[in-house]
């Protein structure tokens, strides 16, 4: 199955190689010339990877990062921009962007990274994380202990799943904030003790001596795998 990509782009020279391009090495395109059609396309068409320059016309590149990542999209996006300055590029990754490249670029780049950006999507996708008697199917949602499915509400799930992809790193309480539950959303540091303490309770031999999801003291938590 072809992967489908949109590109948000108002330069029409540059559209349009980008989209010869892509359509060259077998994606299925679609494409906006302004930042308010992009975001409808992104809401509606179901992409697979969005290709996104930054200042554009109606609603710019930042604005769309954060109303997509607001609305829990995981599509990977690849920032355009012709700002390199380091604090425009920070901005567009804490927005919710996975990669960039900066204006003038080759178009042999965009496609590398664009495959990039897929394949560690599939990876996700596909993902089995097991640990001890547990094992969270990402694509299924599932979380099962000695085989029998555990109840988990939904940002249960998002928590585990974002610990579990990120094995063995220290994570601030303010990135598992960020990436759980978005930029803007009014979450305490106590509200993530609070589900950390809820997941150990399902997923922990002893919830008072955590094995998997131990705490990095005064800074966040770090999940183990085995």
């Amino acid at each position: 199955m072809n992967h489908t990509v949109l590109l948000i782009e108002d330069d029409p020279t540059l559209l349009r190689g980008l989209r010869d391009n892509f359509e060259f090495e077998g994606y299925h395109v679609l494409a906006a010339t302004d930042g308010e059609l992009g975001l409808k396309i992104a809401q509606e068409g179901a992409p697979d990877l969005i290709v996104l320059d930054l200042m554009l016309p109606k609603v710019n590149g930042y604005e769309i990062c954060r109303c997509l990542r607001d609305q829990k999209s995981e599509t990977p996006i690849l920032m355009l921009t012709a700002k390199s300055e380091e604090s425009d590029v920070v901005l567009g990754l804490k927005l919710g962007a996975d990669d960039y490249v900066t204006k003038p670029f080759s178009l042999r780049e965009v496609l590398a990274r664009a495959e990039v950006l897929l394949r560690r999507r599939r990876k996700v996708e596909t993902a089995v994380y097991a640990f001890g008697q547990c094992r969270l199917d990402v694509a299924a949602r599932v979380l099962t202990r000695d085989g029998t499915p555990v109840a988990l509400s939904p940002k249960e799930f998002e928590l585990l799943e974002f610990l579990a992809r990120n094995a063995g790193r220290a994570l601030s309480r303010e990135q598992i904030m960020n990436a759980v539950w978005g930029y803007d959303c009014a979450v305490t540091p106590r509200t993530i003790d609070r589900f950390v303490n809820a997941l150990r309770q399902k997923i922990e031999p002893q919830p008072v001596q955590p094995q998997w999801l131990t705490t990095v003291r005064e800074f966040g938590y770090r999940f183990t795998a085995p």
